[in-house]
């Protein structure tokens, strides 16, 4: 595959505050890359500095092998071939939807631009709301304009900020799926911001984990969940718990729960102390009558129960097959594929 855009080592401040340090990302044609990560990260500066609404202090930024910045070279923003979509869609309350999705096309037939516009409703399943305007929609179909705005000029990288932050839960996971099987459809290079884990792993081909403007690790979402490079990345794609052990051999280390197997992820010497980090489905619970372990919280996700356990002195989250109530006894039975060693 051709990496249709390339960032270099690229470093961006404000008022002389380093805001991304060093920064490299490459994202090929026809991928969609989320910015995921805590607000104050840096993930917006990016995407300001891909579009050109910032200057870079150092680094460079391609796009389809042309140079957008590199610190001697520099695109406008208007003419990088860049679609952009806000939070808040950034639609023209005073025109239609119809008006709004042509409104880029201006250098076309007037046909031209009829043709192009129905042909982006229909593409958006918006073609009965031509004529209606901004207020008269749902957040979702006015995500839907945006997007079909966005498109008809056929922009070389789309950048999205946020985009279903303001869609209503329930309607959310089914546009998150039918955006990206459009994306998917039309052969869109996107790159998209979010703090959810959950739309990360529902719209992207690959994550790029931010933390103080340097990107913490750059993969798969099974890749960074499975196989994270740094407890900040496990931690933040969520849903786990940290137990003190001690390496006792190539595979096996020593815990309060007993020996358990473990793939260390950086250097660990033998008898060397270390934490293993164990997911709620390392750890199955089953009520008992007699056991030093017992249920501290129950939290209910809606398809499942996820329960704190205390275990020996240690709180970890575990998952189990049947009701429990908060403090039952329990036994644990572990589960150690995929456990991990730091």
């Amino acid at each position: 595959m051709n990496s249709a855009l390339s960032i270099n080592h690229l470093t961006c401040k404000y008022d002389q505050q380093v805001i991304l340090e060093s920064l490299s990302l490459k994202v090929e044609q026809g991928e969609i890359v989320c910015l995921l990560g805590a607000s104050g990260c840096g993930k917006t500066t990016l995407l300001k500095a891909i579009a050109g609404l910032l200057p870079l202090s150092s680094g460079s930024i391609s796009l389809r092998h042309q140079t957008l910045d590199d610190g001697r070279d520099w695109l406008p923003p208007e003419q990088r071939n860049i679609g952009m979509i806000f939070q808040d869609y950034a639609l023209f309350p005073h025109l239609t939807v119809a008006e709004n999705v042509g409104f880029g096309l201006t250098d076309v037939k007037p046909n031209e631009r009829t043709d192009k516009v129905n042909e982006m409703l229909h593409l958006v399943h918006l073609q009965d709301f031509a004529q209606r305007y901004p207020h008269q929609l749902s957040g979702g179909q006015q995500q839907r304009v945006a997007i079909a705005r966005s498109l008809a000029y056929k922009p070389d990288l789309l950048l999205l900020d946020e985009p279903f932050s303001n869609i209503d839960t329930q309607v959310r996971h089914e546009l998150i799926a039918e955006i990206r099987r459009l994306f998917k459809q039309q052969g869109v290079t996107a790159i998209f911001v979010t703090h959810s884990r959950e739309e990360a792993f529902a719209f992207a081909d690959k994550m790029a984990v931010m933390n103080h403007g340097v990107i913490e690790q750059y993969g798969t979402a099974s890749e960074l969940y499975y196989h994270p490079s740094s407890k900040f990345v496990a931690d933040f794609l969520g849903g786990g718990s940290y137990l003190a052990a001690r390496r006792i051999s190539e595979s096996e280390y020593q815990t309060q729960l007993g020996c358990i197997p473990a793939k260390a992820q950086h250097n660990i010497d033998l008898n060397q102390a270390c934490e293993l980090l164990l997911r709620p489905q390392h750890l199955v619970l089953e009520a008992v009558n007699n056991s030093d372990i017992h249920v501290l919280e129950q939290q209910f996700m809606g398809d499942h129960c996820r329960y704190v356990i205390n275990a020996s002195g240690s709180q970890l989250l575990a998952s189990s097959n049947e009701p429990l109530t908060v403090g039952q006894a329990v036994a644990v039975r572990l589960q150690p594929q995929g456990v991990l060693a730091f």
